[in-house]
């Protein structure tokens, strides 16, 4: 029974998207659909939590925007991710980034590499 599964989960793993880390800098292009018309909208920002693992495997990102924290739960392996780009990779030695949400301006921003 675990063959089965296994193999049903390799099958839907995504081999065209990049490796991502915690603290990486990145930009998430999914697809939105408007009545009949489906367009890529890009989410920019940090990567501040990683779960799970193959198929199901999330990432959270983390922007400011118009001064708010606003942060968007990815799963990787969706059909409705179009690209992710890393723009940059942020310097940590933290498995979550969670106190990132308590800083603003300068404080919540993370060394580059």
């Amino acid at each position: 029974m675990n063959n089965i599964i296994d193999t049903l989960e390799k099958e839907g793993i995504r081999t065209d998207l990049p490796k991502l880390e915690i603290g990486d800098h990145v930009k998430i292009y999914f697809k939105i659909i408007e009545g009949n018309k489906e367009r890529l909208q890009a989410y920019e920002g940090t990567v501040i939590a990683k779960k799970n693992g193959s198929i199901r495997e999330t990432v959270t990102v983390r922007r400011i925007s118009y001064g708010i924290g606003v942060e968007k739960t990815f799963p990787v392996n969706s059909p409705k991710i179009g690209s992710i780009e890393v723009i940059g990779h942020g310097q940590n030695r933290r498995a979550k980034l969670y106190y990132l949400r308590n800083r603003t301006g300068k404080a919540a921003k993370l060394k580059k590499i």
